[in-house]
């Protein structure tokens, strides 16, 4: 019996790949893709949430900074703003101790009463507006004279 030649000299019964092996290494690569995807999708939301954490962050510092600088360091007073993308909101009230009757005794002996600075940052809009807390304590001589 002969084998049929076709122009390239390689014998006619060489076949290609059949359309069920193409439709499967097609579907492997599509399913493979997606995966990637996915990861590289769930990378970004993680770079985004980290840069407002660190944004949020620094944005608190600077303004627990500016603190009895430019922001009134007064019992009782708050203030608010905007800086950027993030809302903030700062509230001074007298320090209660926090269970500890050691830094409230020292405190009376010293002279200098302590102020509780909490400070609350927000972003985003509803539904996904995220906000984070601080807090700290400072320390104001207790019988300071103003300046005129």
């Amino acid at each position: 019996m002969k084998t049929m030649r076709n122009h390239g000299g390689l014998p006619s019964q060489t076949r290609g790949f059949t359309l069920i092996e193409l439709l499967l290494a097609f579907l492997v690569f599509a399913l493979s893709f997606a995966t990637v995807l996915e990861i590289l999708s769930g990378s970004m939301r993680n770079t985004v949430r980290a840069r407002h954490y660190s944004e949020a962050a620094l944005t608190a510092q600077s303004l627990m900074d500016q603190v009895g600088l430019d922001i009134p360091l007064e019992s009782g007073s708050g203030s608010a703003g905007e800086a950027g993308e993030y809302t903030w909101e700062i509230n001074i009230a007298e320090y209660d101790g926090g269970g500890n009757a050691r830094s409230m005794e020292l405190a009376e002996l010293t002279g200098i009463t302590l102020l509780e600075v909490d400070l609350t940052i927000s972003w985003g809009e509803p539904p996904r507006e995220q906000s984070r807390y601080f807090s700290t304590v400072k320390a104001v001589l207790a019988n300071r004279e103003m300046e005129p």
